[in-house]
């Protein structure tokens, strides 16, 4: 038995994998990850498929010599964040958030708002970007039509004593109460 992303599996499952792979070798990364997930039924809170951590539980199986993924399909995005004048700084904001027009929040659901979302995130948190893990909720909070704070939402870690031991979790109660808690990104906006 082999433990990957918060899960067990078993050396038939393993075979299972395998068997996917060699039925079909066009098949794409993404395609196993989704096939696995229905396959041995690995499923989100939400009901969606836990599809990346599959991707992360095969890459880890491919490096132990478990399994032999397809090669990569085309080039990795570049995952610098190129900056723009649409995050340049504005005027300062001195003044309460109950004075200025009325707030909203955004979800980060477009290629075009992530692009936004990550620029900021690039030139004024003071660690600059980094992909947030796992599953995710990104906002954008607007006075107007002006960007005036971001908030970001990932997945916990899979393991933190600190946080567990002041929760009070058992192991057991930590692996089914996981997907409960978030890990929060809140930049300090000066934008």
């Amino acid at each position: 038995m082999h433990r990957y992303c918060g899960r067990e599996f078993h050396a038939e499952e393993i075979a299972q994998i395998r068997q996917l792979i060699a039925e079909a070798p066009a098949r794409t990364r993404a395609e196993l990850s989704r096939l696995t997930c229905r396959m041995l039924a690995w499923y989100k809170a939400d009901g969606g498929l836990k599809d990346m951590s599959a991707r992360v539980a095969m890459l880890r199986m491919q490096a132990d010599g478990l399994i032999e993924l397809p090669p990569p399909r085309g080039p990795r995005p570049d995952p610098r964040v190129r900056l723009s004048a649409l995050s340049d700084p504005g005027p300062p904001l001195n003044q309460p958030a109950r004075a200025l027009a009325p707030l909203s929040l955004q979800r980060v659901r477009q290629k075009a708002q992530s692009s936004l979302w990550n620029e900021y995130i690039q030139r004024y948190h003071y660690l600059g970007h980094k992909p947030l893990p796992g599953a995710q909720l990104r906002y954008l909070v607007y006075s107007a039509e002006q960007p005036i704070a971001l908030l970001g939402f990932g997945a916990a870690a899979w393991q933190s004593a600190p946080r567990d031991r002041y929760i009070g979790w058992s192991h057991e109660q930590r692996q089914r109460n996981l997907s409960l808690i978030v890990n929060t990104d809140l930049p300090e906006s000066d934008f």
